[in-house]
C-alpha cells in the first residue's frame, strides 16, 4: 500500500512576520527537554526545520554526528542552508520531506525531532508511526507543540479572544489541530510508542521588548501572512475583522502590565533496544 501524503495546509506560511518568530527559536528555548539525551556522535532528523535555527543548534551539539533538516516547503530550505553555512557547520544537510512518508530507510536516526509540526499535519498518529520507523532501536522521538486553547494573557484586551477563536477555526479548517500540545501523549500511545515521557514548557512574553516583538509579529501576521489570506478566503473573517484583531494585538503590546504565556506539550519517546522489554 502506498504511504499517505500530507493533506493539511500549513496555516502560517512563511511571511516575514512568521519567520520573525521561527528564527528566534533555538534548541535552548524550544527543545530543552531533549538536550539531556544528546551525544556528540548522534545522527539526528529535524522535521519541519523551517529556517534552520534549531537544526543548526542541534548540529553544534552533535559535532561528531550529523543532522538532517527536512521541511514540506521547498522554498524555506535555502534559508536553512544559509543559516548552517553562516555558522560554519559541515555536519548539517537539508531536504524536502513529508512526515507521513519519510524518504529514509528504517532505523536510520538516533533522534527524530519535530517542533511545532504535529499541530499542522493531517494525521499526527501516522506521522508518529513514520517517525518511529526511521528511529533506531535505543533512539528517541522528541516532539513539542503549542496548545492554543491553553495560551493565556493579561490584561483582557478586547479582541484577543476573537483572535484565539479565529485562529482555531482557521487551523482546523486547514486540517490541523491547534490544541495539539495536550494530545501528544495520546497520539504517541495510539502510534504504538510505549516508553513515553510527557512534559510541558512555556514561552513567556512580558518585558517591553518581548511585548513589542510578540504583539508586533502577530499583529502583522493577522493582516499580511498566508494565515490572513486563508482566513478571508475561507469565510472565517473579513478584512475589517482582521484589522480589528491586529489592533488588539498592538494594544496589548502597549500595556505596561501585559503578560502572555504560551504552553507547549512535549513528549520524549524512547524506542526499546534489542533485548529490552
Amino acid at each position: 500500500m502506498p504511504k499517505a501524503r500530507e493533506t493539511a495546509v500549513y496555516t502560517h506560511g512563511h511571511h516575514e512576520s512568521v519567520l520573525r518568530s521561527h528564527t528566534w527559536r533555538t534548541a535552548a528555548n524550544s527543545a530543552a527537554y531533549l538536550l539531556g539525551v544528546l551525544r556528540p556522535d548522534m545522527r539526528v532528523l529535524d522535521i519541519g526545520c523551517g529556517p534552520g535555527t534549531i537544526t543548526a543548534d542541534l548540529a553544534e551539539l552533535v559535532p561528531d554526528g550529523r543532522v538532517t533538516g527536512v521541511d514540506h516547503a521547498p522554498g524555506i530550505l535555502e534559508r536553512a542552508r544559509a543559516t548552517a553555512a553562516a555558522r560554519g557547520l559541515g555536519n548539517a544537510d537539508f531536504a524536502v520531506a513529508d512526515v507521513h512518508a519519510l524518504d529514509f530507510p528504517d532505523d536510520t536516526f538516533c533522534v527524530v525531532h519535530a517542533h511545532q509540526v504535529l499541530q499542522h499535519v493531517g494525521d499526527p498518529v501516522r506521522a508518529l508511526r513514520e517517525m518511529r520507523r526511521v528511529t533506531r532501536p535505543g533512539g528517541y522521538i522528541a516532539v513539542r507543540d503549542a496548545d492554543y486553547a491553553a495560551m493565556t494573557w493579561y490584561p483582557a484586551v478586547d479582541g484577543l479572544d476573537d483572535w484565539l477563536d479565529l485562529y482555531e477555526r482557521v487551523a482546523r479548517a486547514n486540517g490541523g489541530e491547534p490544541d495539539a500540545g495536550r494530545r501528544l501523549k495520546a497520539w504517541a500511545l495510539a502510534a504504538g510508542l510505549t516508553d513515553v515521557t510527557a512534559t510541558s514548557g512555556t514561552w513567556t512574553f512580558t518585558t517591553p521588548e518581548e511585548r513589542a516583538w510578540w504583539s508586533g509579529l502577530w499583529a502583522d501576521r493577522t493582516v499580511a501572512s498566508a494565515y490572513a489570506e486563508l482566513a478571508t478566503r475561507g469565510g472565517h473573517a473579513t478584512a475589517g475583522q482582521l484589522r480589528a484583531v491586529s489592533e488588539a494585538w498592538r494594544e496589548w503590546g502597549r500595556r505596561e502590565d501585559g503578560w502572555f504565556a504560551v504552553l507547549h506539550g512535549e513528549i520524549l519517546c524512547r524506542e526499546p533496544a534489542p533485548g529490552e522489554a
